[in-house]
């Protein structure tokens, strides 16, 4: 279901934060039940345990993520009973949102709100990226991630069943048009006014570079955890990923992929870096 990310939502997922004594963010299923229009909590908890299987898929451990606790509830008439809940990461709202009823207009939007600021999230809590300034630096440090995860990807397209290097073209030529509006690399490639032998990549400039690093994140844990199979579904999956990001893009009115200016060459940028170093 698609659904534009409002204001209210956002101050909706917002106000129910908590931090934990360690000054950790988290959510509490006690509220997050209500948000999403569930009619009682115990009718939400199959969804945080599907939510711990697919964490469980993805590779990371349940524990660091969902934590049973007990906390006082107002049960009405000024009265607190002490009750059963469970304390969630924001990666585990995530999980939790994407295993949710698709077909409520609020659990949609919080799919958008949670998956953009589960990966903001994930690059402020690099510390390496937090001490980078300028914008070649930027555009280094996600150059070198997305081909990191490109190789990650690359793993997980393989177990989905896409093997030969031409399937795999074919399957990465969907998550650009998913992301670009329709638009293959080779579109894009003409778009950015490249030579042949140019990388599409090498030629974005960092906020581009961090929507296909979303892409390409997401793309391979959706690929992992529902443990897609074929190579249609899996191209499928890259194509709706890379339209999620787009619609994500659009719904914080940002400027759409295809109509960001093409960047200097990463490897001009690398080459002025190892002359620095050398002199």
């Amino acid at each position: 279901m698609k659904a534009k990310l409002t204001k209210k939502a956002v101050s909706l997922f917002e106000n129910i934060k908590k931090i934990d004594e360690d000054g950790r963010e988290y959510w509490s299923s006690r509220d997050l039940w209500k948000i999403l229009e569930y009619t009682e909590h115990r009718h939400f908890l199959p969804v945080i345990e599907k939510a711990k299987i697919s964490c469980e898929n993805s590779g990371h451990l349940v524990s660091d993520h969902f934590e049973d606790i007990l906390e006082m509830v107002s049960i009405g008439s000024n009265t607190e009973r002490q009750m059963k809940s469970v304390k969630l990461s924001r990666y585990a709202c995530y999980l939790t949102v994407q295993n949710a009823d698709p077909g409520k207009t609020i659990v949609a939007q919080a799919q958008t709100y949670f998956a953009i600021q589960t990966r903001i999230a994930e690059v402020k809590q690099m510390e390496e990226y937090n001490r980078l300034t300028s914008e070649d630096e930027k555009r280094l440090f996600l150059r070198n991630e997305v081909t990191k995860h490109n190789l990650l990807l690359a793993d997980a397209a393989k177990v989905a069943g896409v093997i030969k290097p031409y399937d795999y073209a074919v399957f990465q030529n969907y998550g650009y048009k998913g992301l670009y509006g329709g638009l293959g690399a080779k579109e894009i490639h003409f778009r950015k006014g490249l030579k042949k032998n140019q990388k599409i990549l090498d030629h974005m400039g960092s906020t581009e570079l961090a929507a296909n690093l979303f892409r390409t994140t997401q793309t391979e844990e959706k690929l992992r955890r529902e443990n897609i199979k074929g190579k249609a579904k899996a191209n499928q999956t890259h194509y709706d990923v890379g339209k999620k990001v787009r619609q994500t893009i659009e719904d914080l009115g940002g400027t759409m992929p295809e109509d960001l200016p093409t960047a200097e060459s990463i490897k001009t940028i690398e080459a002025k870096q190892q002359k620095g170093i050398n002199e």
